[in-house]
């Protein structure tokens, strides 16, 4: 006779050990959907490790602990969820303070207005982060012609903002003076 088969011994373990374990992780969860995640673990870590297991009462035993780890791992990580979670509301509050408080329907109909160029060139510049050289690459032309486009796309952007009545200076002074023209 070899040695037992390893599905054989889980699936007792598993009917055996289900009931009492299913109760020891509900009561100390805060969902179903917790408590489903912490008895899968486990039993996923019992089949892994099924030579591990002892025999009789002491697989029981041997079941809560690992049971009782993987729910100090999900608690740990829900504190470090709630944790990041208050730090980007956070965050994310700061930052919305910081930013000017302007009709963005008007903001993004001034934009609209442009030709579809000079919101190309805008976007390279405001949503990519790229420079003037990096902007020549990708439309293939040459530095200088990029910081000429910018410009009036710049200053077209400035007429279009002040014709929707938008505050100038929330954008700096440097769209206060294109639009003057001193820029």
């Amino acid at each position: 006779m070899g040695p037992p088969d390893p599905r054989q011994r889980f699936e007792e373990i598993y009917m055996a050990n289900y009931a009492d374990l299913l109760g020891y992780v509900r009561r100390r969860t805060e969902s179903p959907d917790d408590a489903a995640d912490a008895i899968s673990e486990t039993f996923t870590t019992a089949w892994r490790r099924i030579d591990d297991i002892p025999e009789g009462e002491q697989a029981r035993l041997w079941l809560y602990g690992v049971a009782r780890r993987v729910l100090a791992n999900h608690h740990r990580g829900e504190t470090r969820r709630s944790a990041l979670a208050v730090r980007l509301r956070a965050e994310l509050a700061a930052w919305e303070d910081s930013q000017p408080h302007q009709d963005v329907g008007a903001i993004r109909e001034a934009f609209q207005r442009l030709s579809p160029e000079d919101r190309e060139l805008l976007s390279l510049v405001s949503w990519e982060g790229l420079d003037t050289a990096q902007i020549a690459t990708v439309l293939e032309c040459s530095r200088g012609a990029v910081r000429l486009r910018l410009h009036r796309a710049r200053k077209r952007l400035a007429r279009e903002l002040e014709a929707a009545e938008l505050d100038l200076l929330a954008y700096g002074p440097r769209a206060v003076a294109l639009l003057k023209g001193q820029s």
